[in-house]
């Protein structure tokens, strides 16, 4: 199926001018055959101050994304729920805290890791079970410098169901390798999330205009009602 500009939350953004421009990559999106779920760093930095307005909880919480993180907790809970009960491989990103990992002078954006290792946990909202893959990544990628192409050619994956954090940063990065490693790449957009809804809508429309299908939660429940799948893992 494919959802029109009207459908999507980048619609307020887009006038007719840039939606005549962009009408030759309408397309019919998809679900891939053989698809894990990649969770983007839901770990627990970027909840912390809870349900907060952006602009109020970073006064204290410098790196939390607040009332946009927790609006996304309960579709990506179902997501990974769902992912689970058609056995699906899950796959799930943080960063490398080890602090030989990280040596002093590459931080671009200040992000350094010493004395925060809690804050880099998954959050227990999407506690990994047994069986599931974490990640461990340096970089904004989930591909670069990790095993992960390595996992999922053992998995037999070729697409993948990704939600997470920031839409702009991570999440944006792990997509466009997903894309060029030449995996399908599905974007479930109530499940991603970002300290600016304005850098959400913009980079979830670039996306999905170039390295992606970004797809609307029941979509891809209505997807696996229709096509159940039961990938060994």
């Amino acid at each position: 199926m494919n959802k029109t500009f009207e459908e999507h939350c980048w619609k307020d953004l887009m006038d007719d001018e840039i939606c005549e421009v962009y009408q030759s990559y309408n397309r019919e999106t998809y679900i891939g055959r053989n698809s894990a779920l990649l969770a983007i760093d839901l770990y627990n930095l970027v909840f912390e101050g809870g349900p907060t307005p952006v602009a109020e909880v970073v006064q204290e919480h410098k790196k939390s994304c607040g009332l946009y993180a927790h609006n996304a907790i309960k579709p990506i809970q179902e997501l990974i729920a769902l992912a689970r009960a058609q056995r699906l491989p899950v796959i799930y990103t943080t960063s490398e805290t080890r602090d030989e990992a990280n040596p002093a002078g590459v931080y671009a954006t200040k992000h350094k890791f010493r004395g925060e290792k809690e804050a880099f946990k998954i959050r227990d909202d999407f506690k990994p079970e047994p069986g599931d893959i974490v990640v461990y990544k340096q970089r904004a990628s989930a591909f670069f410098g990790t095993a992960l192409v390595a996992n999922l050619t053992r998995l037999g994956v070729d697409s993948l169901i990704v939600c997470g954090e920031s839409t702009s940063g991570c999440v944006r990065a792990s997509v466009v390798d997903a894309y060029s490693y030449g995996y399908h790449v599905v974007v479930v957009e109530e499940c991603c999330f970002d300290r600016s809804h304005l850098s959400h809508k913009v980079n979830l429309f670039d996306m999905h205009h170039k390295y992606a299908d970004v797809m609307h939660l029941e979509e891809v429940k209505s997807h696996f009602q229709k096509n159940p799948v039961r990938m060994a893992v």
